[in-house]
């Protein structure tokens, strides 16, 4: 009899580790602790696996374990907490998981586990392909970076590929800090090995034999989730010298973040590895040309390189039939902020953001109308409960004056203060900028004071022309995009909140 139980760091901190003491004490079961199903708020979410499938309940309290238990909920008996088969349930139903697949269904710890549920499937079917073959692979995808820049992730392999060296790197940046993301977290915690697969398959398609996950020091559980996995496919040989018997090597290790913003920006993090203070540097040279030490270097996020074991798997063209445009293959989308239903979901681009806000995740929490919904972290646009319907694609969105970014959305209801957000936007660039380009460094300061000032009614007109100029010079003088897309969460906020939206 085994009793499935989230160990993600979100379910812990509702109370998961006390409902699976209690059913470890209570009842002759085999606990297993995996990541998170991603419907937050339903956790601790307990699974119980019967002959009819695995039958959830939640959200549960360890107080209300005893209750479960005389109900027969080892058996998938009646109790006001029963949800059923949690896969039919319609907001996981709808969802297409390719890279979330196993979250939530495998131990994270277990590598039989992972490999039962066809871990290691794509990389063994990379082991048979020329190295150039790989990355066509990826190229036919059409995966696009999905830390925010949107990049095409084979054009990027080919470049690295193509660069003459005498050594390559596969960095995976996993400095998960946008407000409202926390899916690389979930990953990490809930699936770490299909990370390394898809590190592994980089480092064969670009010719690599070392790769470095430059993890924040936010995550102690990913942190220790994933050094365990990683010496775990050492043993079993998944990584080291000799690949699954291939006679190809590839190693891996997590480098830890000291909790600077900007060491999401690639350059900054490549200049936090090597030892020094992450500092943005000035592009050219791109990282894929001279990147970690001087040397070609693939630098993609953790969803990307997750979702390159099932591209290899089932083949290019299987991911690019989901989505649209350009826009290839599922986004991971978490919903966050005042929403009813928040949790990670996976489903193909083109869903609108007001099907994953009304649809998916119930509306607002408070019960009051939507008043804002942020797309894209810090630096992602106010959309107005008017402008919901943009489909969540790179392009459409950016026609829109917005970004996809990581896929985070955090939603508000009418009571937000947007002139207040703005200012949060400013003052966040001011406090996480590093300093080396002037029109972040100086500009983010003067622009909290010029808000300040436009709060305080003091020449509001003059101030807000000064403004505008000053989001002007940040956009197109700022090095990289903490300076230079500032401007839309503040332009954004203050537009919504002049027009009352």
């Amino acid at each position: 009899m085994r009793v499935c139980i989230s160990d993600d760091t979100a379910a812990r901190s509702v109370g998961a580790d006390a409902v699976a003491h209690a059913f470890a004490d209570l009842a002759d079961v085999e606990v297993v602790r995996t990541g998170s199903r991603g419907l937050l708020w339903l956790e601790p979410l307990v699974e119980v696996e019967t002959p009819e499938g695995r039958i959830a309940y939640g959200p549960v309290r360890p107080s209300d374990v005893e209750d479960l238990l005389r109900a027969g909920a080892l058996h998938g008996g009646a109790h006001a907490l029963r949800i059923g088969d949690i896969a039919a349930h319609p907001w996981f139903a709808a969802q297409d998981r390719l890279t979330f697949a196993r979250v939530g269904i495998v131990d994270p710890r277990s590598l039989d586990d992972f490999v039962a549920h066809g871990g290691f499937d794509g990389l063994r079917r990379a082991l048979t392909l020329a190295p150039s073959a790989i990355v066509e692979e990826v190229v036919a995808s059409g995966l696009r970076g999905r830390g925010g820049a949107g990049f095409p992730a084979g054009i990027k392999w080919r470049t690295v590929a193509a660069t003459e060296s005498d050594r390559r790197y596969v960095v995976c940046n996993a400095d998960e800090g946008d407000s409202g993301t926390f899916a690389d977290r979930m990953l990490i915690e809930g699936d770490p090995f299909t990370l390394i697969e898809g590190m592994v398959i980089a480092g064969l398609a670009v010719g690599a034999e070392h790769g470095i996950v430059y993890l924040r020091s936010e995550y102690p559980a990913a942190i220790e989730r994933l050094e365990a996995a990683i010496a775990t496919a050492h043993l079993n040989g998944w990584l080291g010298d000799d690949i699954a018997g291939s006679g190809h090597a590839f190693d891996l290790e997590v480098r830890v973040g000291a909790g600077a913003y900007v060491c999401g920006e690639e350059t900054a993090m490549l200049e936090s590895i090597e030892g020094r203070r992450g500092m943005v540097r000035a592009k050219p040279p791109i990282p894929a040309m001279r990147g970690l030490y001087g040397r070609p270097t693939v630098v993609n996020n953790v969803l990307t390189l997750a979702s390159v074991p099932a591209i290899l798997r089932d083949g290019g063209s299987a991911y690019a039939a989901r989505g649209v445009e350009r826009s290839r293959g599922t986004q991971v989308f978490q919903l966050g902020g005042n929403i009813a239903r928040g949790g990670v979901l996976e489903l193909p681009f083109g869903v609108t953001v007001r099907q994953l806000v009304e649809d998916f995740g119930g509306g607002t929490r408070s019960g009051r109308p939507i008043g804002a919904v942020q797309v894209g972290g810090p630096l992602g646009s106010y959309l107005g409960p008017d402008e919901l319907d943009v489909a969540t694609d790179y392009e459409a969105l950016l026609a829109a004056g917005g970004m996809l970014g990581h896929g985070g959305i955090v939603v508000f209801d009418d009571t937000v203060d947007l002139l207040a957000q703005a200012r949060f936007a400013m003052e966040f660039c001011a406090i996480e900028s590093c300093g080396k380009c002037t029109p972040c460094r100086i500009g983010s300061t003067r622009g909290v004071e010029t808000i300040d000032r436009i709060i305080a009614g003091e020449r509001e007109d003059a101030n807000r022309e000064l403004l505008d100029d000053l989001l002007v010079t940040m956009t197109d003088g700022s090095l990289c995009a903490l300076g230079g897309l500032t401007p839309l969460p503040v332009r954004s906020a203050l537009r919504l909140a002049a027009t009352g939206r």
